[in-house]
């Protein structure tokens, strides 16, 4: 690729009030299939959903502790269960990978990479944990692991999708949603392990101040779109 080639980054929409997430679903699926058809380019859609479960191709019927709390959905993702609701901020990104690179190991990468460097615009130090999905903080104003290990929770979560090379989901982070929904399932299949916010860490995030550095971030760590060279 030469060193001119034209860029140029996603669109960006964010969502007032609460989507349900078959409308979610369906939306993404129409995009994706523009995307791969050439009608439009790429999205990140940042949004809010109800309280609900998501189940994703991995889900194990044992995780789903409360079944009948809120609706389960199947979400076509990669992953197990996991809760959206308000005060989670989910940004779904229908990325091409076709143009971007074909490697969905760097793209996951850098999906953790988008929520470590957002989370950092509030001096928070979100980490990744081999073998746990997702991104994780230190807890250590809480009493430590069974080992000795210090407590960690989960502040984000992740799952994909792709088709052809273009990307589905993508990463919810809790800002303020009422922790206690997520008691219903076994988050991602990990046991042993908590679920944490902005708020709970004792940091007044607004969505609004999230939404910003995610666009702060996103162009740091994705860059823009290369196009197709003519």
């Amino acid at each position: 690729m030469s060193s001119d080639t034209e860029v140029t980054g996603p669109e960006w929409t964010i969502s007032d009030g609460l989507v349900s997430y078959p409308d979610a679903l369906a939306v993404m699926e129409e995009r994706v299939g523009d995307i791969l058809a050439g009608r439009a380019g790429e999205l990140v859609w940042l949004l809010e959903h109800p309280p609900l479960y998501t189940a994703g191709t991995s889900a194990r019927r044992e995780d789903l502790l409360m079944p009948d709390r809120f609706p389960v959905y199947p979400a076509r993702r990669g992953g197990e269960y996991t809760y959206h609701g308000p005060g989670q901020r989910v940004a779904y990104a229908m990325l091409d990978l076709n143009r971007r690179g074909r490697d969905v190991r760097a793209y996951v990468w850098k999906l953790e990479e988008w929520v470590i460097q957002a989370l950092a615009e509030f001096n928070v130090r979100a980490e990744r944990r081999a073998g746990r999905v997702g991104v994780w903080v230190v807890r250590p104003d809480r009493p430590p692991m069974p080992d000795g290990s210090p407590a960690e929770d989960k502040v984000a979560a992740i799952g994909v999708r792709i088709r052809r090379w273009v990307t589905f989901h993508g990463i919810a982070i809790n800002v303020e949603p009422d922790l206690s929904h997520f008691s219903g399932i076994v988050p991602c299949g990990i046991r042993g392990y908590g679920v944490t916010s902005l708020v709970d860490l004792g940091l007044p995030v607004t969505m609004a101040d999230l939404d910003l550095a995610l666009a702060r971030a996103f162009e740091r760590v994705f860059g823009p779109t290369p196009l197709p060279e003519a």
